[in-house]
Protein backbone atom coordinates (compact mmCIF):
# COMPACT_ATOMS: atom_id res chain seq x y z
CA UNK A 1 0.00 0.00 0.00
CA UNK A 2 1.23 3.23 -1.12
CA UNK A 3 2.12 5.61 2.29
CA UNK A 4 2.86 8.57 0.57
CA UNK A 5 4.10 10.47 -2.54
CA UNK A 6 6.28 13.04 -2.94
CA UNK A 7 7.73 15.28 -6.41
CA UNK A 8 10.48 18.23 -6.71
CA UNK A 9 11.72 20.08 -9.21
CA UNK A 10 14.87 21.71 -9.14
CA UNK A 11 17.29 24.03 -11.07
CA UNK A 12 20.05 22.50 -12.28
CA UNK A 13 21.95 25.46 -12.32
CA UNK A 14 21.20 26.90 -8.79
CA UNK A 15 22.31 23.92 -6.87
CA UNK A 16 25.44 23.68 -8.23
CA UNK A 17 26.28 27.42 -8.22
CA UNK A 18 25.72 26.98 -4.58
CA UNK A 19 27.85 23.54 -4.42
CA UNK A 20 30.58 25.53 -5.85
CA UNK A 21 30.58 28.47 -4.03
CA UNK A 22 30.29 26.83 -0.69
CA UNK A 23 32.20 23.65 -0.72
CA UNK A 24 31.05 23.46 2.99
CA UNK A 25 27.59 22.77 1.25
CA UNK A 26 28.06 19.57 -0.48
CA UNK A 27 28.95 17.78 3.56
CA UNK A 28 25.32 19.04 4.77
CA UNK A 29 23.10 17.04 2.15
CA UNK A 30 25.61 14.09 0.29
CA UNK A 31 26.70 11.21 2.66
CA UNK A 32 30.55 10.49 2.38
CA UNK A 33 29.16 7.55 0.29
CA UNK A 34 27.42 9.97 -2.32
CA UNK A 35 30.48 12.65 -2.44
CA UNK A 36 32.23 9.64 -3.21
CA UNK A 37 30.05 8.87 -6.15
CA UNK A 38 30.15 12.31 -7.08
CA UNK A 39 33.69 12.31 -7.52
CA UNK A 40 33.05 10.15 -10.35
CA UNK A 41 31.56 12.83 -12.09
CA UNK A 42 33.21 15.55 -14.07
CA UNK A 43 30.89 18.90 -15.50
CA UNK A 44 27.24 18.46 -16.40
CA UNK A 45 27.16 15.30 -15.32
CA UNK A 46 28.59 16.26 -11.41
CA UNK A 47 25.99 18.92 -11.39
CA UNK A 48 23.12 16.79 -12.76
CA UNK A 49 24.28 14.18 -10.19
CA UNK A 50 24.16 16.67 -6.96
CA UNK A 51 20.73 18.55 -8.50
CA UNK A 52 19.10 15.11 -8.68
CA UNK A 53 20.56 14.08 -5.14
CA UNK A 54 19.27 17.38 -3.51
CA UNK A 55 15.49 16.95 -5.32
CA UNK A 56 15.08 13.54 -4.31
CA UNK A 57 15.92 13.94 -0.71
CA UNK A 58 13.14 16.88 -0.82
CA UNK A 59 10.70 14.37 -2.71
CA UNK A 60 11.34 11.67 0.02
CA UNK A 61 10.35 14.66 2.60
CA UNK A 62 7.21 15.40 1.09
CA UNK A 63 6.48 11.43 0.52
CA UNK A 64 7.24 11.30 4.44
CA UNK A 65 4.87 14.11 5.44
CA UNK A 66 7.71 15.76 7.41
CA UNK A 67 9.69 17.72 5.14
CA UNK A 68 13.35 18.82 5.59
CA UNK A 69 13.91 20.10 9.43
CA UNK A 70 13.81 18.79 12.65
CA UNK A 71 11.99 15.03 12.36
CA UNK A 72 14.56 14.59 8.83
CA UNK A 73 17.75 15.80 7.34
CA UNK A 74 19.73 15.42 4.31
CA UNK A 75 21.61 12.95 5.93
CA UNK A 76 19.33 10.17 6.76
CA UNK A 77 19.16 10.11 3.42
CA UNK A 78 21.55 7.87 1.38
CA UNK A 79 20.93 7.44 -2.42
CA UNK A 80 23.31 4.93 -4.26
CA UNK A 81 22.90 3.68 -8.20
CA UNK A 82 22.68 0.38 -7.98
CA UNK A 83 24.94 -1.88 -10.61
CA UNK A 84 22.10 -0.97 -13.42
CA UNK A 85 22.69 2.93 -12.73
CA UNK A 86 19.27 2.90 -11.01
CA UNK A 87 19.17 5.23 -7.79
CA UNK A 88 18.56 3.57 -5.16
CA UNK A 89 17.99 4.54 -1.30
CA UNK A 90 20.01 2.56 0.69
CA UNK A 91 19.70 4.86 3.75
CA UNK A 92 16.31 6.00 4.81
CA UNK A 93 14.06 6.12 7.97
CA UNK A 94 11.01 4.70 6.23
CA UNK A 95 10.05 0.94 7.50
CA UNK A 96 8.88 0.03 3.74
CA UNK A 97 10.10 0.56 0.46
CA UNK A 98 11.38 3.56 -1.35
CA UNK A 99 10.47 3.99 -4.66
CA UNK A 100 12.92 7.27 -6.77
CA UNK A 101 12.63 8.38 -9.82
CA UNK A 102 15.32 10.77 -11.35
CA UNK A 103 14.98 12.81 -14.68
CA UNK A 104 15.99 15.90 -15.88
CA UNK A 105 16.38 18.52 -18.89
CA UNK A 106 19.40 20.48 -19.73
CA UNK A 107 18.07 22.92 -16.53
CA UNK A 108 15.98 21.16 -14.80
CA UNK A 109 15.59 18.19 -12.53
CA UNK A 110 11.98 16.28 -11.66
CA UNK A 111 12.25 13.70 -9.25
CA UNK A 112 9.31 11.41 -7.56
CA UNK A 113 9.52 9.60 -4.44
CA UNK A 114 6.69 7.06 -3.63
CA UNK A 115 7.25 5.40 -0.15
CA UNK A 116 5.58 1.91 0.21
CA UNK A 117 4.15 0.02 3.44
CA UNK A 118 5.32 -3.81 2.93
Amino acid sequence: MIYGMGIDLADIGRVWDLTVRKPEFTAKFLTPREQTELAKFKGMHAAEFVAGRWSAKEAYSKALGTGIGRELSFLDLELINDATGRPVFTKHPFAGRAHVSITHTDKLVMTEVILEQV
